[in-house]
């Protein structure tokens, strides 16, 4: 008998096939690249401790230049304190005059009346000027008040530093610190005595430089300078100009000032400026020596 046929197995039922996967449209192909994050607000705390101690120091400075800058913006300088005077619009060459610092033998000798030891200098009247401060004179030594207007600080020849009003012409309405005008003397003067002679030879040198020939003069006063070694002559010059009789009143000053020549101090003010005499009174008061 014949066994019965096996049946065959049955192939495994496949699936159905599925269609390929595709990515998303709006997917991009590689991955997007995010910017980066913002760092986090710095505060107070964050910030080091020698950063502020710096920032600290230069606002220090800084307020304490502001500070110095406000508290003497408005520091006015005393008007007496000593200020150097520098020489401005030089004179012409033309209107210079010709001066001789030393008589030479071919010079008519000066006669001068008898020199008084001592004689008050007399006060004028009127209204001297304003001092508006101090003229020192380093060349020569000295210092003396700074006159306001109509005085004005010129370059005058032969000396160091000059105040005028008016035009360059003789008689000068002028005050002028120079050293004295001649030769020095043999030895340093130590005497009342000595300052005067040297006041005297000096007075001769002003009548031949600062005035028309032929003037005379009269002493007003005879009198030892306030502060240190030195003496004050004052005189009145009468000279002729233009036909007519005039005069001067001036004053000078010879002032120890360390060498053995004396420095100078010299004003003369024509009548023309007669208001401007009473300013002789403050010169011979407060001329000094450095």
């Amino acid at each position: 008998m014949q066994p019965p046929p096996q049946a065959l197995p049955r192939p495994p039922a496949q699936a159905p096939a599925q269609p390929p996967v595709q990515p998303p449209a709006h997917q991009p192909p590689y991955p997007q690249l995010l910017p980066p994050p913002k760092p986090p607000a710095r505060r107070l705390g964050d910030i080091p401790i020698k950063a502020v101690y710096l920032f600290g120091a230069i606002l220090g400075t800084v307020l304490a230049v502001l500070l110095i800058f406000v508290v003497f913006s408005g520091d006015v300088p005393n008007r007496k304190e000593a200020e150097q005077v520098v020489p401005v619009a030089p004179v012409p060459s033309s209107a210079t005059p010709t001066v001789s610092p030393t008589p030479t033998v071919t010079e008519t000798p000066i006669a001068l009346p008898p020199v008084p030891e001592s004689k008050k200098y007399a006060t004028f009247s009127g209204t001297a000027s304003v001092v508006t401060g101090l003229i020192t004179d380093k060349t020569v030594g000295i210092t003396y008040p700074r006159l306001a207007t109509p005085w004005q600080a010129r370059s005058f020849p032969p000396y160091s530093i000059a105040q005028r009003i008016g035009k360059v012409k003789m008689p000068f309405t002028v005050v002028g610190s120079v050293m004295f005008p001649g030769d020095s003397p043999a030895k340093k003067p130590s005497s009342n005595a000595d300052y005067r002679e040297l006041a005297t030879q000096a007075v001769r040198w002003a009548i031949r430089t600062q005035y028309p020939k032929g003037a005379t003069l009269t002493w007003t006063a005879s009198k030892k300078i306030p502060v240190g070694k030195g003496w004050t002559l004052g005189y009145k010059v009468t000279y002729t100009s233009g036909g007519k009789e005039q005069v001067a009143q001036a004053m000078l000053t010879v002032v120890e000032v360390g060498k053995t020549k004396p420095g100078m101090l010299l004003a003369s003010i024509p009548q023309t400026n007669k208001a401007r005499w009473p300013d002789l009174n403050t010169l011979a008061e407060q001329v000094r020596p450095l």
